[in-house]
């Protein structure tokens, strides 16, 4: 247990967007709920059944999105484990809600041919609420979007000065 306490928990915030605050709201318990909507172009999924063969249904819309999947993170996690990295981060920052708690939506466009788009919906006390919306220049087919990397690269530098303890970096 001694040695414990100088261990340190990483996770690249990656597409994930305001984890800092979000976990800032679990620790002090106000944190009610967190939604994370992931919106990509079908080909942009690598998924296992059922989504994926509602994923290529949706490939031959071509005019409308289609909900993949919405309920907890830790259920989507096996279905989608190349596309749900943000999700689980999303969770590990919302840690007094956790994996059960977090909702995770998984919305295939045909028609998001230039972007991944991610949307965090935080909840809090007394009607608080902050939603964000990250566009990430993507073409068709790609897992990750382009400045994703950056992000990732931006997290191996940060974590270098990271104390012992459970980071968003």
């Amino acid at each position: 247990m001694a040695a414990a306490k100088y261990r340190r928990v990483l996770v690249p915030a990656g597409a994930f967007w305001g984890g800092n605050d979000i976990q800032k709201m679990a620790d002090q318990g106000i944190l009610k709920a967190l939604t994370i909507t992931m919106t990509k172009h079908p080909s942009s999924f690598k998924l296992e059944s059922p989504l994926k063969e509602l994923n290529e249904a949706a490939n031959q819309r071509t005019e409308e999105a289609t909900v993949l999947y919405e309920g907890p993170v830790r259920r989507l996690c096996p279905l989608a484990p190349n596309n749900v990295n943000t999700m689980a981060g999303g969770a590990i920052a919302a840690h007094n809600l956790g994996f059960d708690g977090v909702t995770a939506r998984l919305v295939s466009d045909p028609k998001m041919t230039d972007w991944h788009v991610v949307e965090v919906e935080a909840v809090g006390p007394d009607g608080f609420t902050v939603t964000t919306t990250r566009k990430n220049p993507a073409k068709p087919g790609v897992v990750t979007g382009q400045l994703t990397y950056y992000s990732f690269l931006a997290s191996i530098k940060e974590s270098i000065y990271k104390p012992a303890g459970i980071h968003i970096c």
